[in-house]
């Protein structure tokens, strides 16, 4: 049974609750960010192997992922808005107050990043872009299963309210799929799964190659994934959160 998904109203922006989970979701994702392009920055400033530098990254990515999610609990450490838009597709966040979280994940990686230019006196930042021989379309496939992997892994141990022995593992699950997806993808698409990644460092190098990808890719995987295990492999027997205002 297809979920029905839930409006929200403009007063949500008012609610304490709302102005709670955004703050909250800001830090978490300026936090992952500054963390995730820092990685990325050390390495292209260090050199060295490019597979033991992928292999950083992807350590760097796990770790900040598994601790974020986990500390922002409030928001629910969404932290990407191809995982907003998986979680609204199946109805456990309202399109108004998903906006409110992409327009804050957006604004975080771009600090995150400009306050990244300026520690590092200017350093460049590395963007995600396509690897030679990877056409759009290859990359957009890459980005859909590397999302979907990483939001039907969302569902499966933090959404899913028969997680089993899985409860309490959530966010470092998440951040093992996030690492190894970086190490199955990222000499191909960057591995990118997130919008927000990708767009902060673009912005602020002003290189906007390929970036489409980054946000076309991870949007479908993530909404697919979502929409999946909703209707699929979750069988409630209540109305979801925020459903009953729209009724």
């Amino acid at each position: 049974m297809v979920q029905k998904i839930a409006l929200g109203c403009t007063t949500e922006a008012t609610r304490p609750d709302c102005i709670q989970a955004l703050v909250v979701e800001f830090i978490a994702t300026f936090l992952f960010v500054f963390t995730g392009v820092g990685s990325s920055m050390v390495v292209d400033k260090v050199g060295g192997d490019a597979l033991v530098g992928l292999f950083f990254v992807a350590v760097a990515h796990a770790l900040v992922v598994a601790v974020m999610v986990s500390t922002a609990h409030i928001s629910g450490g969404h932290i990407n808005p191809a995982v907003t838009l998986g979680l609204l597709v199946g109805g456990h966040i309202t399109v108004f107050r998903s906006i409110l979280y992409w327009i804050d994940q957006l604004v975080a990686a771009a600090l995150a990043s400009y306050l990244l230019y300026y520690l590092t006196g200017g350093q460049t930042t590395p963007v995600h872009t396509l690897a030679t021989g990877v056409g759009y379309g290859q990359g957009v496939i890459w980005e859909i299963v590397l999302t979907f992997s990483l939001m039907f892994t969302v569902y499966g141990t933090m959404v899913d309210p028969k997680k089993g022995p899985l409860a309490g593992y959530g966010p470092t699950l998440v951040g093992f799929v996030v690492g190894a997806n970086i190490l199955a993808g990222g000499a191909f698409s960057a591995a990118s799964m997130n919008p927000a990644r990708s767009f902060g460092p673009a912005l602020v190098t002003g290189i906007w190659t390929d970036h489409w990808v980054y946000w076309v890719g991870p949007l479908i995987g993530g909404a697919l994934a979502g929409f999946i295990y909703e209707n699929f492999f979750i069988h409630r027997s209540h109305v979801l959160l925020g459903q009953d205002q729209e009724n």
